[in-house]
């Protein structure tokens, strides 16, 4: 068993049933956690006897590294991991604010990340093995759908990351669930990992440090929305018309657009939190000012930001990534209609950094 797939109340019953005081839990949870063992040899503080049954009984990492790729201004990492069953997902680590980031300061206009004086060590995490929703510039949902990944495995994404920057002397500083998968597809099981990650005595990270990011699940949107979580939660739209979102985006033919913004305005009533749209910027296709001002008249008026980004190529997608020039005019457009926009700099092109572009490369038989 995958230590990270038990809760706190799952590993103190494990341990009752060891006959192990229940101090142990807590020992255990700090030392994942807090310490970032990756072994049960350095739980010094327990008895040889459970270490060893530890050992025994559970699994601190259920995946081998099948490659990663750093890109060339050592800003991006992409690791490959192979899961037990054959499955690969990616997780990547994108490194902001450093001054070899940007040493003549010039992005810094095209987004609020580059060029702050404040470091930033982002986790982009997978919740599945491929993807359903078949988002055709995706490079995972071109793949298909394999599987879910159980909660551990959506944890052991981040302490893998969290026990490599320890040794730097860096933490993590924001997790987003905009890897392989759609995370509401996975609802529970990318929940409780947020759970995990948020509880107080162990890793203790913010929930305004995780954004969860969907195609528009209108129903688990509502189910998030009643929760009330301070977890941040990103739209993927990336068109501003049913017909054309339809093409791009096979979930629109079951959630129309005025669905998801519906849905939105629930959660923003219910949480009074903001919600960012994403679009990726295709040339010629939703990246002209027409665009951009349809866009405007869906959101007026609510609690939003759009986040956009040139679209990452894939082999399966003839589309091609927007200039510098046609992005500033979106934004600009956006922006003299009320609705506030960032645009973002592509991240690791030279390593495939796309969500699902390296795994689906090594896929023997993709779907």
């Amino acid at each position: 068993m995958l230590i990270y797939d038990l809760d706190f109340s799952a590993l103190e019953n494990k341990l009752k049933e060891w006959n192990e005081p229940a101090y142990r839990a807590k020992q255990i949870w700090q030392g994942l956690y807090v310490h970032l063992y990756s072994s049960p040899e350095q739980f010094t503080n327990l008895s040889k006897p459970l270490r060893e049954k530890m050992a025994e009984h559970f699994s601190f990492s259920n995946f081998k590294i099948r490659t990663f790729l750093d890109s060339s201004d050592k800003s991006t990492r992409k690791t490959l991991f192979e899961l037990p069953d054959g499955n690969l997902i990616e997780t990547v680590l994108m490194r902001y604010g450093d001054p070899a980031d940007d040493p003549a300061g010039l992005t810094s206009k095209y987004t609020n990340e580059i060029g702050s004086s404040k470091k930033r060590r982002t986790l982009c995490i997978s919740t599945q093995a491929g993807c359903a929703m078949g988002c055709v510039f995706c490079a995972t949902g071109q793949m298909g759908f394999k599987r879910n990944l159980s909660s551990g495995e959506i944890v052991a994404q981040v302490i893998y990351y969290a026990q490599m920057l320890k040794e730097k002397n860096e933490t993590v500083t924001n997790v987003v669930f905009m890897g392989m998968g759609e995370p509401f597809h996975n609802y529970d099981n990318s929940m409780a990992a947020i759970d995990r990650l948020n509880d107080s005595n162990g890793f203790n990270f913010g929930a305004r440090r995780f954004t969860v990011s969907t195609v528009g699940l209108v129903p688990q949107i509502k189910k998030f929305a009643d929760e009330q979580r301070q977890v941040n939660l990103a739209i993927s739209l990336h068109a501003a018309d049913d017909d054309e979102r339809t093409e791009i985006m096979p979930v629109n033919k079951k959630y129309k657009i005025d669905e998801v913004i519906q849905a939105c305005k629930y959660y923003i009533e219910k949480t009074n939190r903001r919600v960012t749209f994403e679009w990726a910027l295709i040339n010629g296709v939703n990246d002209t000012p027409e665009v951009a001002g349809k866009l405007a008249s869906r959101l007026k008026g609510l609690l939003c930001h759009v986040n956009a980004i040139p679209l990452n190529p894939t082999q399966g997608y003839d589309g091609e990534a927007t200039s510098r020039e046609r992005a500033n005019q979106f934004k600009e457009t956006l922006e003299k209609a009320g609705i506030p926009c960032t645009i973002r700099m592509r991240r690791g092109i030279d390593i495939n950094a796309g969500c699902g572009q390296l795994a689906g490369s090594q896929t023997k038989n993709p779907r």
